[in-house]
C-alpha cells in the first residue's frame, strides 16, 4: 500500500483556520494553536448569537408596541389580547414599525384592539 502524504490537506486545513482567524489580535491570528481555539469559539458565539439575536429583537419590539399602546391608554397584553379577539393577524415585528413610524395607523389599530369601530 502507497504511503499517505498529508502536505496538501495539512496545508489546505491550517489555511482555512487561518482564513477564518484573519482580523484577530494577535497571536490569534498567527499561531495554529491559538487560532484554531479562536476560531472554535468565535464560531460557538456566533451559532448561539444567530439564536439570541431573535429573542433580543422580539424584546425589542415588544418594548415599542408596550410604550406605544401605554401612549393610548392600553397595556401590551390587553392590546395582543384585543387584536387577537378581532382576529387582526399583524405581527409584533410589523406593529413596532407601525407604532414607531405611524402613530396616527397604530392609533386605529388600538381602537380595533379596544373593540371600537374605526371611523
Amino acid at each position: 500500500m502507497s504511503r499517505v502524504k498529508r502536505s496538501v490537506t495539512a496545508k489546505k486545513k491550517r489555511r482555512k483556520i487561518f482564513k477564518l482567524a484573519k482580523g484577530f489580535f494577535g497571536a490569534r491570528s498567527r499561531l495554529l494553536r491559538t487560532a484554531t481555539e479562536a476560531v472554535n469559539r468565535a464560531l460557538n458565539y456566533a451559532f448561539r448569537d444567530r439564536r439570541v439575536r431573535k429573542r433580543e429583537f422580539r424584546k425589542l419590539w415588544i418594548a415599542r408596541i408596550n410604550a406605544a399602546s401605554r401612549a393610548q391608554g392600553l397595556t401590551y397584553s390587553r392590546l395582543i389580547d384585543g387584536l387577537r379577539k378581532s382576529h387582526v393577524e399583524i405581527d409584533r415585528k410589523v406593529l413596532a414599525d407601525i407604532a414607531v413610524n405611524d402613530p396616527r395607523g397604530f392609533s386605529e389599530i388600538v381602537l380595533l384592539a379596544k373593540g371600537e369601530t374605526v371611523s
